[in-house]
């Protein structure tokens, strides 16, 4: 099953980023640096209760800041409409008001259209820091939408209350059937790349709405195929657009049903306009499919209209890498959807990241990879002066490929020796087009295991005065 969506609404300056921060488990910021990419972040996972699922923060999605000039008629219109948009796309609603400042007309106007769903429906009456606020919270079951919960985001106050009530609401967890495993491919890229002409060219015809409109795909669209006597799922999904570009409509919420698409596939095909060239949103969309773990390959699209001399596609090349450096196992191709310039060779390529991201390394061939890669260069560690050894290593899951690494302290491996080794292994193994995770483990020293005594008692080296050994 795919993991719940739960979306925060509420008018500006309730506490929703402050509780998004808190749900997440760390303060982040509307735009995040990363290395090579700038890109959005108003969604995050989290995990409550033995259920996990992802909150999306609206007012980062809709507005990316309010504007407080804006007249009351305004703020209610978009109020309203955010309240709207949530339903649609989210598996349940947040509704955060303010406990200080009461209820208003705005708080009003969102709950007459959160009580015309069946989806469910938390109302978190937010920055209830004392108990005259907690009393107060009652007045808010004039919106008719349940008891109200008194909490504070950044006090944590009560947060724990509204996660049970909106954990409480969602489906049970269902045990999966064995079903047969094939390759799920999921086009994604901004509005008016090409998506839906892509799907239109791998499927020989009209399957999708071609229009100039950007998010014309307001939805995502399974199809499948058979490709060399295997089963594909083509998902065609919504374009994601920069969100001080979005407009009025549905389509402000596309970006969670992207979300949706790329947890369900195997592969993701990320096309980008070569006429507009790259745009941060373009990373923005590779950040997402990076964060979920899944392949991904670069189509540059509409290559054909592009002029071009015998330095154009070297250059665009070079452009295509330096702006996502961050993927750089990707794999590129430029094509046409439109008149299917090497789109036969689409979905070979997405078969072959799939093969990769299921290629597994047996544990003696691992370790000795491990031995040889230690000579050529020792582990670094990141405080100066300890000393850092590498054990063994084994690689317990694919899809992703993940490798367990054991060290004497797997909390001084310095970042650098850990993309040294991501780099030794795709020298050696390839695992083109994938993510691969490399994780550090702490193997317990020698000196600290209990040692017998003669009497059968046993002895261990004490910790150190105002510690606590587990």
């Amino acid at each position: 099953m795919t993991k719940p969506i739960v979306a925060l609404v509420g008018r500006p300056n309730v506490g929703k980023s402050t509780f998004f921060n808190r749900l997440i488990g760390e303060r982040r910021a509307i735009v995040e640096d990363l290395p090579g990419t700038t890109r959005d972040r108003i969604y995050g996972e989290t995990f409550w209760n033995g259920r996990e699922f992802t909150v999306v923060d609206t007012a980062g999605l809709l507005f990316g800041g309010e504007d407080p000039t804006l007249p009351m008629a305004e703020i209610s219109r978009r109020t309203r409409e955010q309240a709207r948009l949530a339903i649609d796309e989210a598996d349940g609603v947040i509704f955060l008001v303010d406990g200080r400042e009461g209820l208003t007309t705005s708080d009003n106007d969102v709950a007459d259209i959160l009580r015309t769903t069946s989806k469910p429906v938390v109302l978190a009456v937010n920055k209830c820091d004392s108990t005259e606020r907690n009393l107060d919270a009652v007045e808010f079951y004039a919106l008719n939408l349940g008891d109200p919960i008194p909490m504070s985001a950044f006090h944590s106050l009560g947060t724990g209350d509204v996660l049970d009530r909106m954990v409480e609401s969602f489906e049970p967890n269902e045990i999966e059937e064995e079903v047969e495993r094939h390759l799920n491919i999921a086009i994604v890229g901004r509005p008016n790349v090409g998506k839906s002409s892509l799907l239109n060219k791998l499927l020989g015809e009209e399957r999708s709405v071609v229009s100039a409109v950007p998010g014309t795909t307001r939805d995502s669209i399974d199809t499948d195929i058979t490709y060399y006597g295997q089963r594909v799922t083509l998902i065609d999904t919504a374009g994601v657009r920069r969100s001080g570009r979005i407009e009025q409509g549905i389509e402000k919420y596309s970006v969670m049903r992207t979300m949706r698409a790329i947890e369900r596939c195997d592969v993701a095909l990320l096309l980008i306009d070569a006429e507009e060239g790259i745009t941060a949103q373009d990373t923005h969309i590779a950040g997402m499919v990076l964060d979920a773990n899944k392949g991904i390959a670069i189509l540059v699209n509409k290559w054909d209209a592009v002029e071009k001399d015998n330095a154009t596609y070297g250059a665009f090349e070079t452009q295509v890498r330096e702006a996502f450096k961050f993927i750089d196992f990707a794999p590129l191709l430029f094509i046409s959807a439109l008149n299917g310039q090497r789109v036969s060779r689409v979905i070979q390529l997405a078969q072959e990241i799939y093969d990769q991201r299921q290629k597994r390394v047996p544990t003696g061939e691992l370790n000795n990879f491990l031995r040889q890669a230690v000579l050529d260069q020792p582990p670094m560690s990141v405080r100066k002066g300890a000393h850092l050894r590498l054990y063994y290593a084994v690689q317990p899951q694919i899809e992703p490929p993940v490798f367990l690494f054991f060290a004497n302290d797997g909390e001084l491996v310095h970042w650098s020796y850990k993309r040294y080794l991501e780099n030794r292994l795709r020298e050696r193994y390839d695992f083109g087009g994938t993510p691969i995770v490399i994780v550090f483990r702490s193997r317990e020293n020698e000196r600290d295991k209990p040692k017998k005594r003669g009497d059968g008692e046993t002895t261990r080296k004490p910790a150190k005065q105002g510690s606590v050994k587990g």
